[in-house]
């Protein structure tokens, strides 16, 4: 563990739950890594003053030194945002807040030896354009990142699917050989680089059982296939399983990683399973970049009712590192 490398967090949207649950963390987790925090100031003092928390402000610029940073405060990088409401209603009004959060993080991590980055909560419906499904593959275009994968991680087992966030209708389309290979070698990668381990992978089939009355379905012409390739390899993979069976407690335990088709064939298990105990890594970026396993939870904001547990996880991720 190297005790110099701070953790870079982007607060994202300034409306949601993110805030709350990075107060409850550092009242619950102490911290072994100082958290640089690209946020407004006046957002998060006013926020911290309606949820009535006291925790230390540490003001840094962007080009900080490590011996600016203060391990038990929030060293805060400043981005201007003109609301005086603590908690408003989500909107496309954050979007430029957003936007420059991302674009001082990505800067930053270009020129600084940071643990990692963890962003919180952003609200698609507002933010995303040019047909991006996902904060995930955001990043990967602002990075030039061509091969990434998204892995929903617990220590226990953890989950990937293939295609993230589109419409069902348009997965069959989206999956091939190629890829389940490439995603593969990624988690492969990713296990004996932080964990020294090759680990043990399930993959799920697309097809209910597996099967369908067509003489050429996706088992057939792509998964199946793609499973042989990587046993070749000396991987340790098995598939494809069925999605419905395969996440029954005896089963699971006989894997370290399950990879799906689609984002709601593994993820609608793992948060059944451990609820926010899991963080979204994402693979193949020049740097290791964690979300907090929720959204924004419009509904939640300024209740100071929500979990901090998978925020506190994606910490102690990173202050391993």
């Amino acid at each position: 563990m190297n005790k110099k490398k701070p953790i870079l967090v982007i607060a994202a949207e300034p409306f949601s739950i993110f805030s709350e649950i990075l107060f409850k963390t550092l009242k619950k987790h102490k911290l072994r890594k100082p958290l640089v925090i690209i946020a407004s100031f006046k957002l998060l003092e006013s926020q911290m003053k309606y949820l009535k928390y006291k925790i230390p402000f540490n003001k840094i610029d962007k080009n900080f030194e490590i011996k600016d940073l203060k391990i038990n405060a929030l060293n805060i990088i400043n981005v201007d945002l003109f609301f005086s409401k603590p908690f408003k209603k989500i909107s496309k009004m954050s979007n430029f807040y957003n936007a420059s959060s991302f674009k001082l993080a990505l800067d930053i991590i270009k020129n600084n030896n940071f643990a990692g980055l963890i962003n919180g909560p952003i609200s698609k419906k507002y933010f995303l354009k040019n047909n991006l499904p996902g904060i995930t593959e955001y990043i990967a275009k602002k990075t030039n990142t061509q091969k990434f994968a998204m892995l929903i991680y617990n220590k226990k087992l953890a989950v990937s699917p293939i295609t993230t966030h589109i419409p069902i209708n348009k997965v069959s389309k989206l999956i091939s050989k190629k890829k389940i290979i490439h995603h593969v070698k990624l988690i492969n990668s990713f296990y004996k680089k932080n964990f020294n381990q090759i680990p043990r992978i399930a993959i799920t089939g697309l097809n209910p059982h597996c099967e369908n009355n067509l003489k050429n379905n996706e088992e057939k012409k792509i998964i199946i296939p793609a499973i042989k390739y990587l046993k070749k390899k000396s991987l340790k993979i098995k598939g494809p399983f069925s999605a419905d069976s395969l996440f029954m407690k005896e089963n699971i335990k006989k894997f370290d990683v399950v990879i799906g088709m689609y984002h709601d064939q593994v993820l609608i298990p793992i948060k059944t399973i451990y609820n926010f105990n899991a963080i979204n890594i994402t693979l193949g970026l020049p740097f290791i970049r964690i979300t907090p396993d929720h959204g924004p939870n419009e509904n939640m904001r300024g209740k100071n009712k929500s979990s901090p547990e998978s925020l506190i996880s994606a910490i102690k991720f990173l202050e391993n590192r």
